[in-house]
């Protein structure tokens, strides 16, 4: 398991960093701005869960992140998800359920300064404690890189 760079304060506002993991011949997740590279693949938990853009990506770690400021945020999912459903499609407040407050802290890429998504540091609920320090990646924000070689 990758440990990642982050920081326990507010780094907004001060430069950007050179990327300081690279995993060379195993599947990662990069940023899409960017191409620094983010997670292994290995790392993925589950992909049915919901970012402030779109789909995100359960992660047991992260590297070449950094992390801002921490707040309390009131979380909510889409009680059904599917590969073509995006949160901000539903008109219907029903769809919706909360899996209530978490501590997060927002994830930005150490090269780039691209909020790719959060760390949970905290959940208030107990059935919501395996969220606890993991990372939420949002879909849009990251690119699956295979690393396949053509043998000749």
């Amino acid at each position: 398991m990758a440990s990642s760079t982050t920081s326990g304060g507010d780094y907004r506002g001060k430069s950007h960093q050179v990327p300081v993991q690279l995993y060379d011949g195993h599947p990662t997740y990069s940023c899409a701005k960017c191409s620094a590279v983010i997670a292994l693949q290995d790392e993925l938990i589950s992909k049915a869960f919901s970012g402030r853009d779109g789909r995100g990506f359960l992660m047991q770690s992260a590297v070449n992140v950094k992390l801002g400021k921490r707040e309390d945020r009131s979380l909510m999912f889409v009680s059904f998800i599917t590969a073509y459903v995006d949160l901000l499609a539903y008109s219907d407040s029903s769809q919706l359920c909360r899996t209530g407050v978490h501590t997060v802290a927002d994830a930005f890429c150490v090269g780039c300064d691209e909020r790719i998504g959060w760390y949970y540091h905290k959940a208030a609920d107990p059935s919501q404690k395996y969220k606890e320090s993991k990372y939420l990646l949002e879909r849009e924000k990251i690119v699956k890189e295979n690393n396949w070689t053509l043998d000749e």
